[in-house]
C-alpha cells in the first residue's frame, strides 16, 4: 500500500468510459487499509460515459449506483467457498473462469515485457 486509501481504488476503463469503486467519506478509524470490510466493500460505482456531444462536452452525466445491500468480507469469503465446494463435486464448470485467470496472466505478462523492452508486444 502506498497509502491508506490507495487499498481502495479500484477502476476498470475501456472505450466507452469507466467504471470507479468509490468508498464512502469516512473518518471513521475502523475505514483503514488493515479493515478486510473495507476491501471488499463498495459502498457505491460510479459509471462514467466517454462520448461527447456536439458541444464537446460528455453527453451523459455520471450515474452513482449504490451498493449499499452488498455482502461483507466473511460472507464473500462463505460464497467463494462454497462455490469451490460445488466445482469439486462437479456440480459446477469453472473452466471459463481458468481460462479468464489465465488470459489475465497472459495480459499482466504482456504488460511485463513491454514495459522491460520498450516494446508492443502481440500475441
Amino acid at each position: 500500500m502506498m497509502s491508506e486509501t490507495a487499498h481502495f481504488v479500484k477502476d476498470l476503463i475501456g472505450p466507452d468510459g469507466s467504471v470507479s469503486m468509490v468508498a464512502k467519506e469516512s473518518t471513521d478509524a475502523a475505514a483503514h487499509s488493515a479493515d478486510h470490510d473495507t476491501h471488499t466493500r463498495t459502498n457505491a460505482f460510479r459509471i462514467h460515459h466517454a462520448a461527447r456531444g456536439a458541444d464537446g462536452h460528455f453527453a451523459k452525466p455520471d450515474e452513482m449506483i449504490s451498493t449499499a445491500d452488498e455482502p461483507g468480507h466473511q460472507e464473500l469469503c462463505e460464497r467463494e467457498q462454497r462455490l469451490f465446494l460445488s466445482a469439486v463435486r462437479g456440480e459446477v464448470d469453472l473452466s471459463e473462469h481458468h481460462e479468464d485467470a489465465i488470459n489475465s496472466l497472459r495480459i499482466i505478462f504482456a504488460a511485463d515485457e513491454s514495459v522491460r523492452s520498450g516494446e508492443v508486444i502481440r500475441w
